[in-house]
């Protein structure tokens, strides 16, 4: 019987003890080991036709302008590439050739080293603007390495050649 309340007295004698700055320091650093910052918000910029002579980004395609976002496009989304111009540099991006077709061979979905986007296009509500191009109102959404989003906008879809 002593010998169980002696246990007892050094088990709970054991539990009061304060962690030392080592172990805290230990359990802070696990816990910022594990921590993932929070997602980066983009800002697309406008690809201007300097970017676009630069580039060579020529071709039949989708292009998205935000709302209220003025007249430039700040995603192209063409049959084997889509593009996005952020901090000055156009990054390029491998259309994913199982998402689902767009009008003039642009995809749903294109593909990057740091992000990738979605363009959905509402098909109901295009409007021819042009010889060769129809106006659609739609969405783009930015995604990063983790899938989180860190741009959506909903904007006008110009497709054509």
């Amino acid at each position: 019987m002593y010998r169980v309340v002696g246990l007892a007295v050094l088990a709970l004698a054991a539990c009061a003890e304060e962690p030392t700055e080592q172990d805290r320091q230990v359990a802070v650093a696990e816990v910022e080991a594990h921590r993932e910052p929070p997602p980066e918000e983009l800002e697309p910029q406008p690809i201007g036709y300097p970017d676009i002579e630069a580039n060579d980004l020529y071709g039949a395609g989708c292009n998205f302008v935000p709302e209220g976002g003025g007249m430039g496009a700040i995603a192209l989304a063409q049959a084997e590439k889509g593009y996005l111009k952020r901090g000055g540099e156009v990054l390029t991006f491998a259309a994913d050739k199982g998402s689902r077709e767009l009008p003039y061979l642009a995809r749903r979905e294109y593909d990057g080293l740091s992000y990738s986007f979605t363009m959905e296009v509402n098909e109901q509500s295009g409007e021819q603007s042009g010889y060769e191009t129809t106006d659609y109102r739609g969405r783009l959404t930015v995604f990063d390495k983790q899938d989180r989003v860190v741009y959506r906008a909903p904007g006008l879809i110009q497709c054509g050649a």
